[in-house]
């Protein structure tokens, strides 16, 4: 199987060489039929490419050992789920799975204009295939990142997935932004065609603008999953820690939204092609980027994979990328350049513009935070981090100014907007704020916040506004046709998914900054230690520490030690379970210790919780097990003295039954030391969080995904066709746009 997913491996390196050398040669001489057979090799490379990720899956889910690939990370012991997504836990994997999705993205968009773009789709397919070319090179020629790799002898077990990757959230999470940043290459490739062809109207934008939609739906469920997560998952209590490689994907997705916005205007209005090309540029650098810091080990990160040897290739493409970008854009300015003008600032596009820089803006505090430990290296020579705190101070105020102008533009229209609309249309949202404002400082601790009020309070205006154009579009269609108000709302979306379902993405995006200013600004948050039976207050809850537990999962090899915290608050009680995980063998070497290698490597915490509408009850464990370490030292060194020593011919089968016996007498000692950690009690320090509206972060989120699909999914044949120029007269009509 391994020869065969090599073969396929090379094969499509091939292939997409090709590819690149025969789009270029028919774009060059103008033979179609070298530009045709360069599209169907893509097409070959998508195929090849699936064979090869079937053969690592189906040694994953054998546990076939003789795959090096399986042995690091995965075991027999591993659920069968987490066994299947452990490819994009390795480095070769997430190689192997970049190179699938690109040719997958690439194969459907080559399809879809395979009639369109005859003279930039060429270049388009030459740069997919010079990304493949480099994507499955490094999987031949890196040391460590070829997922067909072989051990020889093959060990009896493999080391297991990584603890911290065994959550549902993981098996999903990486591949979600691994597609995003794939995606984002569609555009990009299209965009270097349109600049070597001069053809910089807006047609590539029109093929290539559901491909852009889909990397930022793939992204934000990638982040959002990530938040997941770390909520969940990590015991600190928060959902987003300004961790480099949390902050690699937000990059791409700002830059990618301001992208997404700003073609708009060029399609609409022919205007920002310099700003829309340059967009795209750095929007796909900053996805290579997102994937140099994961590989790289370069800056600390818990969900960095420490140091590989891809790091360099990755980072010199990025610098490839950027150059050779930036040198075609330079020298297309003049075709580049727009004979139109932004007519007034009171427009649809200078808000769209507006909202690009702050974007950005965002995009380059998070970059300058992110990558100031190199920075202050390389000028200072002591390496220095930004927490936090900064990150907080400089994104805060730009976020403010996002959401209120989120809110601002779709009220405007093109061009520009009389005094008297304006007033007309800006009254509601600007009622409603200053109600909204007035409730909050009389009624709520909000005023104590004042970057949290402001957010509540432009939230407010962008939400009102989104439900008045809502309300005016089916009022309009009402007027029309007849029908109740939902028929119409129905029908408006239909007949403009796109302009609506972006409508239900910034209220989305509104919701989700509610949470976020909500939960930063008013969480509670107490460290506690505790012994059963004892009882302390968190705000408006009473919680006693009921009782320990422990479990152990002989499959997954793990050792839990849990707590049940029993909760009262106006009359009502419920309990939680945090819990801590340990696993066996996390530090690789199982003569450090039977017993002490469980807690010697990565722990997981599984969170207690209760969520709902106004607030979050989180908790977390950590339990005291210093007064262990003397036990289990002794009963580490008895158990060890039971251990074979194994010579390089391998067991006998006397040391076989040995090992059988030392196992045995292992599983007996965690036995005895989880009964005895219920038995006699350690104590527990307790992180107890009360987080404000963090549902609503969640919701927000899926509001936002939902809109964008209902954005990106394409309208039936028959609604694809224009309105006729009365019927749109008199709809504007109606909307008080005439």
């Amino acid at each position: 199987m391994a020869g065969l997913g090599l073969a396929c491996l090379i094969a499509a390196l091939c292939a997409f060489g090709y590819a690149a050398v025969a789009a270029f040669h028919g774009a060059r001489t103008g033979d179609r039929r070298w530009v045709d057979s360069s599209r169907r090799s893509i097409y070959a490379a998508a195929g090849l490419l699936s064979v090869c990720v079937v053969v690592v899956e189906s040694a994953f889910a054998r546990s076939d050992f003789s795959f090096e690939l399986v042995a690091l990370h995965s075991s027999t012991t591993t659920p069968t789920l987490y066994k299947l997504t452990a490819l994009w836990g390795s480095q070769a994997g997430s190689l192997l799975l970049w190179a699938f999705v690109l040719s997958v993205a690439a194969s459907a968009v080559l399809f879809a204009t395979r009639h369109r773009h005859r003279e930039v789709a060429p270049y388009a397919t030459a740069v997919l295939g010079g990304l493949g070319v480099f994507f499955t090179g490094l999987m031949l020629f890196a040391d460590g990142a070829n997922p067909f790799a072989q051990l020889d002898p093959a060990p009896a077990e493999g080391n297991g997935l990584n603890p911290l990757l065994r959550h549902p959230a993981m098996a999903i999470h990486p591949p979600m932004l691994y597609s995003g940043y794939v995606l984002f290459s569609i555009p990009f490739a299209f965009a270097i065609g349109a600049l070597i062809t001069r053809r910089l109207d807006a047609s590539w934008i029109r093929s290539t603008r559901r491909f852009a939609l889909l990397a930022w739906i793939f992204l934000s469920i990638g982040i959002m999953l990530g938040a997941r997560w770390s909520y969940s998952e990590l015991g600190w209590g928060g959902y987003w820690g300004w961790d480099a490689v949390e902050n690699a994907s937000l990059m791409p997705w700002l830059t990618g939204t301001a992208f997404l916005h700003s073609i708009m205007v060029q399609e609409r209005r022919g205007m920002l092609k310099v700003w829309n090309v340059s967009l795209i540029v750095g929007t796909f650098a900053l996805c290579l980027l997102g994937t140099f810091l994961v590989r790289s080990g370069i800056l600390e990160s818990i969900h960095a994979f420490g140091e590989s040897t891809v790091g360099t290739p990755l980072l010199i493409l990025v610098a490839a990328v950027l150059i050779g970008s930036t040198a075609l854009i330079v020298s297309r300015l003049d075709d580049l350049r727009s004979a139109r003008r932004i007519e007034s600032l009171a427009s649809r596009e200078a808000v769209f513009l507006v909202n690009n820089l702050l974007l950005v803006g965002l995009a380059l505090v998070i970059w300058w935070g992110t990558f100031f430990p190199l920075i202050s290296e390389a000028l200072t020579g002591t390496r220095s981090s930004l927490a936090a705190p900064w990150f907080a101070d400089y994104t805060t105020p730009l976020a403010i100014l996002l959401v209120l102008f989120t809110g601002i533009g779709p009220l405007l229209a093109w061009r520009k907007i009389s005094a008297g609309a304006a007033l007309r249309i800006f009254a509601w949202p600007l009622g409603v704020t200053v109600a909204v404002a007035a409730l909050l400082v009389a009624f709520t601790d909000a005023a104590g916040e004042p970057w949290a009020l402001a957010m509540f309070c432009v939230a407010a205006f962008a939400l009102t506004g989104l439900a008045q154009e809502f309300a005016r579009g089916a009022a309009g269609l009402r007027a029309l046709n007849g029908g109740s108000y939902v028929s119409a709302l129905g029908r408006l979306m239909g007949r403009n998914r796109r302009r609506y379902g972006g409508y239900i993405v910034h209220a989305g995006i509104a919701i989700l900054f509610i949470a976020v200013a909500a939960s930063s600004s008013f969480q509670t948050s107490r460290d506690v230690r505790l012994m059963p039976g004892d009882t302390v207050e968190v705000e408006d809850y009473t919680i006693t520490y009921a009782e320990p537990s422990a479990d152990i999962d002989p499959e997954e090899q793990k050792l839990t030690f849990a707590a049940r915290l029993d909760v009262e608050r106006d009359g009502k009680s419920f309990s939680l379970s945090p819990s801590r995980n340990y696993y066996s063998g996390n530090t690789g070497d199982p003569s450090a210790g039977p017993i002490r290698s469980f807690f010697e490597g990565e722990a997981t915490s599984e969170v207690g919780r209760r969520e709902g509408a106004s607030e979050d009850l989180w908790t977390a464990m950590q339990p005291d097990l210093e007064p262990l370490d003397p036990l289990i030292a002794a009963v580490d060194r008895r158990l060890l003295r039971r251990l074979p020593e194994i010579g390089p011919e391998g067991p006998t089968p006397e040391q076989i039954e040995q090992m059988r016996e030392f196992a045995n007498a292992q599983g007996d000692a965690i036995e005895r030391l989880a009964a005895l950690y219920v038995a006699n009690p350690l104590p527990v320090t307790f992180r107890i969080n009360v987080n404000p509206f963090v549902i609503w972060l969640w919701v927000g989120g899926l509001v936002a995904v939902a809109g964008a699909l209902i954005a990106a999914w394409p309208a039936p044949a028959a609604r694809r066709r224009r309105v006729s120029d009365v019927y749109a007269a008199r709809l504007a009509k109606e909307l008080g746009r005439a």
